[in-house]
């Protein structure tokens, strides 16, 4: 990459919108691996912060014909983006709703951009979640990268308190991490995304 080309920039999506969510300090660590990583700019979009009302746009989102201002703000920062980390619990053997009102409020936004999946829980480390993540996110024409974040007992590798909680991954997690980021690097070259933002 030349001196004056920017890097693609990564936004990692906080899914959970819940008071002492593991999910918070979970994509604090995972902004701070992506930045020690040296490829990305790295921005955190907490759902919890932009909360989004239950879609209520009267169009379907692919004319991006919005009339809500709390839409139009969430289209800002989501069209910014160049790849997307989202972090996900499980709930009931499933991503969460305010995830999937999130994903449904846009369309072009997200569409050609890889992605990756932070999911986390109990003794299945979120994998049902993201099993039901990965078609909805092919559907709005995302390009999921096959290496994802599945963690285990997460609230065990949490420490501290309030905004200060910090997660510490096991050797494990941050294989994991290491491979989702090379393969969303690896799709960023290929779709030719480098320097495509404004």
């Amino acid at each position: 990459m030349s001196d004056d080309a920017r890097r693609p920039l990564l936004q990692i999506i906080v899914a959970s919108t819940r008071p002492g969510r593991v999910g918070e300090p979970i994509a604090r660590w995972f902004a701070d691996y992506a930045r020690a990583y040296e490829g990305f700019e790295v921005e955190i979009v907490d759902l919890a912060e932009v909360d989004l009302p239950m879609f209520a746009e009267p169009e379907h989102p692919r004319f991006g014909r919005y009339t809500l201002d709390s839409t139009k703000a969430f289209s800002a920062i989501i069209a910014r983006a160049d790849a997307f980390v989202f972090v996900t619990p499980e709930y009931n053997h499933s991503f969460n709703a305010a995830l999937k009102n999130a994903l449904d409020h846009l369309n072009r936004e997200w569409a050609g951009k890889p992605a990756t999946i932070v999911s986390y829980g109990g003794v299945a480390a979120g994998a049902r979640a993201a099993e039901a993540l990965w078609p909805v996110l092919v559907g709005l024409n995302m390009v999921p990268v096959p290496a994802a974040v599945p963690i285990p007992f997460a609230m065990k590798n949490v420490s501290g308190e309030g905004d200060e909680r910090v997660f510490t991954p096991a050797a494990e997690t941050e294989g994991g991490a290491k491979a989702a980021l090379d393969g969303i690097t690896a799709w960023i070259e290929k779709l030719g995304l480098q320097g495509t933002r404004s």
